[in-house]
């Protein structure tokens, strides 16, 4: 009875995870009950399953579903290689303009994986942080992913109100580091890019002097991308 009862489990999800996919506009939980013929209980606790494994993730306030990050990585290989092409300009930009260290990162599974990097001027900063993961909850921009996520936690919210996030000795002392979401044709918080630094350097005053630049230049990057509504990552 119980290799019964999960295997019906596992087909329930995989058939959740396929109509999720196969949807021409990402479907809310109760529309996706409704479409498998399953309790809304049932669906949310089925879905949110999909979403710790990052096969699905949720949009906006609203918390549409879509494809999440595992499934976009497989089905998008390509992209990473074509999103790192697109920011180079900006990240070039970015790094003359402050003389720090700009990474473009993603959201992974379990952290933020970083793609891309253009390094300080400076002696003091240089790390070379392409393919390294780091939790979300440290850094600055995995702290935009996880404020445009749903829900988005409380002590969040902020990051929304100015569109960026900081990160001031918290993954390690000394180092200070702000990002901006890069958002995605569907409006999801796709990317991010950052601005990392020693303390000493990116202080308070220099963080409000960059920030708009910053934020500028991710949605250039969206731009590219095909994302046409800023509000959402508007200072």
């Amino acid at each position: 009875m119980a290799d019964q009862t999960g295997t019906q489990a596992i087909d329930r999800a995989a058939q959740l995870l396929v109509r999720v996919v196969e949807a021409p506009q990402p479907p809310s939980i109760g529309e996706l009950a409704e479409r498998a013929g399953l309790p809304k209980s049932t669906t949310s606790r089925l879905v949110s399953a999909l979403e710790r494994q990052g096969l699905i993730q949720r949009l906006g306030e609203r918390g549409r579903l879509t494809a999440g990050p595992v499934l976009l990585r497989y089905a998008n290989r390509d992209v990473s290689s074509t999103l790192v092409e697109l920011a180079a300009p900006s990240l070039r930009r970015l790094a003359d303009a402050s003389g720090e260290t700009i990474n473009l990162a993603v959201p992974g599974s379990d952290g933020v994986e970083h793609l891309a990097q253009e390094d300080t001027a400076h002696y003091v900063g240089v790390t070379d942080w392409v393919g390294r993961k780091v939790a979300f909850e440290h850094a600055a921009n995995g702290k935009c992913f996880l404020a445009y996520a749903t829900p988005a936690p409380k002590e969040l919210q902020h990051v929304r109100a100015r569109g960026f996030a900081t990160s001031i000795d918290e993954l390690e002392v000394g180092l200070t580091a702000l990002a901006a979401p890069v958002f995605g044709p569907q409006g999801e918080a796709l990317a991010a890019l950052s601005i990392s630094g020693p303390s000493a350097r990116l202080t308070s005053d220099r963080i409000a002097q960059l920030a708009p630049l910053l934020i500028e230049e991710a949605n250039a990057l969206a731009e590219r991308l095909g994302h046409r509504d800023h509000t959402r990552g508007a200072a």
